[in-house]
């Protein structure tokens, strides 16, 4: 039996949505394959007191108060009315807004070309990556993926006029419509996500997305722990999901370094029996292994439409590029089939 050749595939455009969901780990990895161009680390609940460089300002938090932990220790000054929230929420944004990507392809690159305009990535990282690696590759094409921010961005404004999110501290018009920087801080026990009127909306955009009604076939968490203190993202996750009864024909997948087994209980209400992949590292999931066809892929592999579709090759995407332009060139043979499928730029 003969399978269906690299050129084939490539040529086999369709449809099916596919939604990927970041988390911490997502951009701590991005950083260890290529460092922020700085040398930035990006922190975690608990080291980021240290890495955000905030000492000074938790020096002034009452005993009472203080907790390690940073999501803890803003919580506690928030249901306190601590007037100290005001140089906490300046100190992060001003960290975080500080961040850029290097001239070299990272792992965000890679995850934005590995997409099309069908398709649709939210994230909960207030770093500036995907919107910068999302912004240079649109000299390119146009044919990406939508983003949806979850927990706001230092690079995402909002105007409450237009009802439009663009660069923060830019204008939607020449006569108005300031695109006010997102909020990104929220308490613990609460974190509210449907009073803030942006935050809400991306919410509302994400959970259309997941929906089945949607056409999503393809679902993808990146380096997202579901933290206890964010049950409700997860309980709206799931929500939008639904019973996993019910979304047995979709293919749920993890990117993460923690133990499979944990993994597997960890997101058990997302994963009909056997549909489910796991892997440690980006390069060993579907965006890698068949980018921009990932929903081809998963329509060959487990929903063959003929017998030699049950073999399809894979497409992986070298992991060593030095420059964008090698990048590119690499993507620009899928880009030019989709062209040619009737799927504009």
């Amino acid at each position: 039996m003969t399978g269906m050749s690299k050129e084939e595939g490539i040529n086999q455009v369709m449809g099916g949505r596919h939604v990927v969901i970041l988390g911490a780990g997502a951009s701590i990895a991005s950083t260890i394959h290529r460092p922020e161009k700085s040398g930035k680390r990006l922190p975690s609940m608990d080291n980021f007191i240290d890495v955000v460089g905030m000492q000074d300002i938790v020096a002034e938090v009452p005993k009472e108060l203080f907790a390690s932990n940073f999501e803890k220790l803003f919580a506690n000054l928030h249901n306190s009315g601590s007037p100290l929230i005001k140089k906490v929420e300046a100190r992060v944004h001003s960290y975080f807004s500080d961040m850029t990507l290097p001239d070299q392809p990272t792992l965000y690159d890679y995850l934005i070309l590995s997409l099309r305009s069908k398709d649709l990535i939210a994230t909960f990282n207030w770093d500036p990556f995907l919107v910068y690696a999302h912004w240079r590759w649109q000299e390119f094409t146009r044919n990406l993926p939508s983003l949806a921010f979850l927990h706001g961005c230092v690079a995402i404004g909002y105007s409450e006029e237009d009802k439009l999110s663009g660069p923060a501290g830019m204008y939607a018009r020449r006569d108005g419509g300031y695109f006010e920087p997102t909020k990104l801080l929220y308490p613990i026990e609460k974190k509210n996500y449907t009073d803030d009127e942006f935050i809400s909306g991306e919410w509302e955009r994400v959970k259309a997305w997941l929906s089945k009604e949607s056409g999503s076939v393809r679902a993808t968490i990146f380096g997202y722990g579901a933290p206890v203190s964010d049950v409700e993202a997860v309980s709206l996750l799931s929500d939008a999901w639904g019973s996993k009864d019910e979304r047995n024909m979709e293919q749920f997948e993890v990117i993460d370094i923690t133990p499979e087994n944990v993994l597997r209980k960890r997101w058990g209400r997302f994963i009909h029996t056997h549909h489910y992949d796991i892997t440690n590292n980006y390069f060993g999931c579907s965006l890698a292994v068949n980018p921009r066809r990932t929903c081809e892929s998963y329509f060959s592999h487990y929903q063959p439409l003929t017998p030699s579709e049950a073999f399809r090759q894979n497409n992986p995407v070298p992991k060593d590029f030095e420059t964008l332009e090698e990048l590119w060139e690499w993507h620009k043979p899928l880009i030019a089939a989709e062209e040619r499928a009737g799927e504009q730029d």
